[in-house]
């Protein structure tokens, strides 16, 4: 006797479901993802926002104006004849303005835009870039070129590779997401044994606005959020500069200390430099009155100067210097050429110099 079957009593639908088991997956793309740390079109809205109030924001250019002025200083150190060079990141052009009204060194030299035949100041605000193009001092420069190109974070420099003598950059390429991407791209539009020259804000810039909020956020709210953006860290340029190709490198670090009557003055300023917190994971709301009243309180307690009643406001500035290679380029020696040891100079020194004192 043959078993009974089942198929007669099985509805038609059964007999025809299949089940398909999806397993949805992603493929990362080649290169290495860029980490996404700053709301780009927020910070672009920051800065177009501040330059369209024009004297208000020329009001608080003293600190570009004066790191401006000492990466001229460094550029200057070089001995040569820069006949093409870029602004990258050139804000209001404060470069430009340094090179062609600041006095040199010795009163005997000729003024310092000489030193250089055709400058090229290129921004991706456009309102910043432009503001001062009807002052007095554009017609000092010999050749000027303001270009507005897109902002590094979403298209490649538009410059053909080999374009310049060298480039300069002042404090705008914190806000880049991608800087290692960006510095590969300027020792590509260099020519061979050429110099990249920047300042950047560093790390531990305004530590105090960050240690009073964060102390005010507790007080205030019982947690910490994220109010001042985060910066680059000294130990990690000459990394990033050496990965980019540059050769020679030199990192160096100023503190510039400014002093203002309370926070609520040092927050205005920043927001007119286009200066504010653009990091993504910021609370989108703002600070809250309680908070901003407890981080007066606090920052004046912890930071303030009791006789002039001012509080201090420490911006940390990274400059650094790297050059691409070239033929003539010198060159480190072999490790282990060396014919005369350290150790014995260091001993040598140390026995001949006395412990007298002066």
């Amino acid at each position: 006797m043959k078993p009974a079957s089942l198929r007669p009593f099985l509805p038609r639908p059964a007999l025809k479901r299949r089940h398909i088991q999806c397993r949805p997956y992603a493929i990362q793309a080649p290169g290495t993802p860029a980490l996404q740390v700053f709301d780009t079109a927020t910070k672009h809205l920051h800065r177009e926002r501040a330059a369209s109030d024009v004297e208000t924001s020329r009001k608080v250019d003293y600190l570009r104006d004066e790191v401006a002025s000492r990466l001229c200083e460094r550029l200057l150190d070089i001995k040569r004849h820069f006949p093409t060079v870029l602004d990258l990141g050139a804000n209001a052009c404060n470069i430009a303005r340094t090179l062609a009204t600041a006095d040199p060194p010795n009163p005997s030299d000729p003024p310092l835009h000489t030193r250089l035949s055709a400058l090229t100041s290129a921004d991706w605000s456009p309102t910043l870039l432009q503001r001062d193009s009807e002052l007095p001092y554009n017609s000092l420069l010999t050749s000027h070129t303001r270009t507005v190109i897109p902002n590094p974070d979403t298209q490649p420099l538009p410059f053909a590779p080999g374009s310049f003598d060298a480039v300069l950059s002042s404090l705008s390429l914190h806000w880049i997401n991608d800087l290692p991407s960006l510095l590969s791209q300027v020792a590509t539009v260099l020519k061979p044994d050429c110099p990249f020259i920047a300042a950047i804000f560093g790390g531990d810039s305004l530590f105090e606005l960050r240690t009073s909020l964060q102390l005010a956020d507790l007080d205030r709210r019982g947690g910490v959020s994220t109010h001042v953006s985060p910066l680059a860290d000294v130990r990690d340029v000459g990394g990033l500069l050496q990965r980019a190709g540059f050769k020679l490198l030199t990192v160096d670090v100023d503190d510039i200390v400014v002093e203002y009557p309370d926070t609520f003055a040092l927050m205005a300023d920043l927001q007119a430099m286009g200066e504010g917190n653009a990091a993504l994971v910021r609370e989108k709301k703002g600070l809250s009155r309680d908070v901003l009243l407890a981080n007066e309180g606090i920052y004046r307690e912890l930071h303030g100067d009791g006789a002039t009643g001012a509080i201090p406001a420490t911006f940390r500035i990274i400059y650094m210097i790297g050059w691409t290679g070239g033929e003539e380029q010198p060159e480190p020696l072999e490790r282990g050429s060396g014919m005369v040891s350290i150790k014995d100079v260091l001993e040598a020194k140390g026995e001949g110099g006395g412990s007298g004192k002066n």
